[in-house]
């Protein structure tokens, strides 16, 4: 196979690859935003006194989660919940609550 048909070939299946990637991490991500719905409610709409997470401004969320990775934000359990995750997961996590409708 020349360069120039091996080069078109993989052009070709950069898409497809990028989408299945995509598609893996949002259910990597849901995966992980499971683990909150015991106490903020399915898909982050608390119905009790844990404050709802759906629909936050995904940068509010995520300096809140990074605040209580650190030890920055006083908390009962979220600051154990948080150093669980990398900044990454916690960005996606964030990202995933934000889109979620209240």
């Amino acid at each position: 196979m020349t360069t120039w048909k091996r080069w078109l070939a993989a052009t070709a299946l950069a898409p497809a690859a990028l989408a299945a990637q995509a598609q893996g991490q949002e259910a990597q991500t849901r995966v992980a935003a499971a683990s909150c719905a015991a106490c903020h409610g399915t898909q982050g709409a608390s119905l009790g006194g844990i404050p709802a997470i759906a629909g936050v401004d995904q940068r509010q969320l995520l300096e809140k989660l990074l605040a209580y990775k650190k030890g920055e934000l006083p908390a009962t359990v979220m600051h154990q919940h948080a150093k669980g995750y990398s900044d990454a997961e916690l960005a996606q996590l964030a990202d995933f609550f934000s889109r979620q409708k209240r």
